[in-house]
């Protein structure tokens, strides 16, 4: 007789594959972010954090665990709501915390708690422990300039307009990367500058924002402009996906975006007064052009 190919229990039961499950947003959720891809770790010290969206906003990193209310003053207080972060308490007997307040990395405040003060040795006893190991090292600001050749510029975070609303870059626009997940469920590789897809223009402007804001005195900056492109084609770029996964839109985000309301003053160090070395073109007068197409 020949035997059954079906794998069994001890108790003569059939084995039942397991089905793997893919994670979805809920088409009514506040952030297209995948709850269990918020885990992070800080750059500065190494140890675990947790972002999570604000309302009108930067994403904000807190500690991956409760705390007492008790134990964490009412100006440090956050919670979570509906995927958002607030902060304040939301009445209950616990509460989240902003990392940067026990970061080890960062020097604490004079009127910190006595219980934020033994979390924030916990956390420092961690980031040695792991820095002994050999499995953090912690990472300093990517300065691109330091490796360039002396006369050339290349923003390390440049300056974009796109859906008539500036933005400030995270890192060089060649090299901004697709948020979305892949099928592999990692991050996807792809840029967001693609091969036969229209680019950007690199313009010289005055140094202000779009909102009203006014120029800075006989300053101009560099800026990447993507405004002529299709709505389509921008509302990409505001997303941040490939075309791939712009195509695909019930791929959830694996990352938040890295775009950030771009502020004169505010990010005053992050304004280029001249074009990038590749799209410097000189003429008869001396001076730059005034716009370059990539």
């Amino acid at each position: 007789m020949r035997p059954s190919s079906t794998r069994r229990h001890w108790d003569g039961s059939p084995v039942q594959p397991h089905q793997r499950r893919s994670l979805r947003v809920e088409p009514d959720s506040p952030t297209r972010l995948l709850r269990c891809a918020q885990r992070d770790r800080c750059r500065e010290c190494g140890n675990p954090v947790e972002w999570y969206h604000r309302v009108h906003d930067r994403p904000v990193r807190l500690h991956p665990q409760e705390l007492p209310v008790a134990d964490v003053p009412a100006e440090y207080r956050w919670h979570v709501s509906s995927g958002l972060a607030l902060p304040a308490g939301d009445g209950t007997a616990w509460c989240r915390l902003a990392h940067a307040v026990v970061c080890p990395a960062r020097e604490g405040g004079t009127g910190i708690a006595p219980t934020l003060t033994k979390l924030r040795r916990v956390l420092a006893v961690n980031t040695r422990r792991l820095t002994d190991a050999d499995a953090f090292t912690p990472t300093a600001p990517t300065d691109h300039s330091a490796h360039q050749p002396p006369g050339t510029c290349r923003p390390a975070r440049p300056v974009v307009q796109l859906l008539y609303v500036r933005y400030l870059a995270a890192r060089p626009v060649d090299e901004i990367q697709c948020v979305a997940q892949s099928r592999q469920r990692e991050r996807c590789t792809r840029t967001m500058l693609a091969t036969g897809r229209l680019a950007g223009v690199w313009k010289l402007v005055p140094a202000t924002a779009t909102q009203g804001q006014l120029a800075l005195p006989l300053e101009v900056m560099a800026l990447y402009d993507l405004s002529s492109l299709p709505y389509a084609e921008q509302l990409r770029w505001r997303t941040q996906r490939c075309p791939q996964h712009a195509a695909a839109p019930t791929a959830a985000d694996l990352a938040l975006t890295d775009w950030e309301t771009f502020d004169p003053l505010v990010h005053h160090a992050h304004v280029h007064p001249r074009l990038p070395a590749h799209v410097q073109r000189p003429h008869s007068g001396g001076d730059e052009r005034k716009e370059i197409r990539r």
